[in-house]
């Protein structure tokens, strides 16, 4: 295994070394952004949603029992900055980055959120992943590598499952690239 000397520290290795990695999950992760409506306006208003469940205290109270957040802000409320000056720098959590495989470039190829109930104003949420596969070698246009799925489990902090999220992406070896 292998640091590559690309902006992101991507890990090299072999698929064997990757696929260790099946079903292993992370290190809960508990986010510092509690779902606010300021932010889910914003998101409404950028993309136009009138949704009274992100506007209407009354109908979203009899409808949901308070203002909800879009399901399109997930990955908003699981975001940590990476920068606090009341607490160390974040250190990284297992990625795809990490994932000792062949290859240096990533694609997102597709993703899958399924929700469970509505994420809820005043609710931070907290989640862990893990890989569910590794492909075997593929070659495709854009060159030689590996599909990885992912999925992420979201929870309320009572532990309620909120969402998963499933997660499709390409890890290759870009023609032209150097394979070493």
């Amino acid at each position: 295994m292998t640091k590559e000397a690309t902006g992101a520290d991507i890990v090299t290795g072999t698929l064997e070394e990757a696929r260790t990695w099946i079903g292993k999950k992370t290190p809960v992760k508990f986010n510092e952004t509690d779902v606010n409506r300021p932010m889910i306006q914003f998101y409404a208003a950028a993309v136009e949603d009138a949704n009274p469940s992100y506007w209407d205290e009354e109908y979203a109270g009899n409808a949901h029992g308070g203002i909800i957040s879009p399901p399109g802000m997930l990955m908003a409320w699981s975001m940590t900055p990476d920068w606090n000056p009341m607490r160390p720098k974040s250190q990284k959590s297992q990625s795809t980055f990490d994932l000792p495989l062949p290859g240096t470039t990533l694609i997102n190829v597709s993703t899958e959120s399924e929700f469970f109930r509505p994420m809820r104003i005043g609710e931070i949420l907290n989640s862990d992943s893990e890989i569910v596969s590794i492909s075997d070698e593929k070659k495709t246009r854009l060159g030689i590598g590996h599909f990885i799925v992912t999925q992420a489990t979201y929870r309320s902090g009572a532990g309620e499952i909120v969402a998963t999220n499933t997660n499709t992406m390409f890890r290759y070896i870009a023609h032209g690239e150097n394979h070493s």
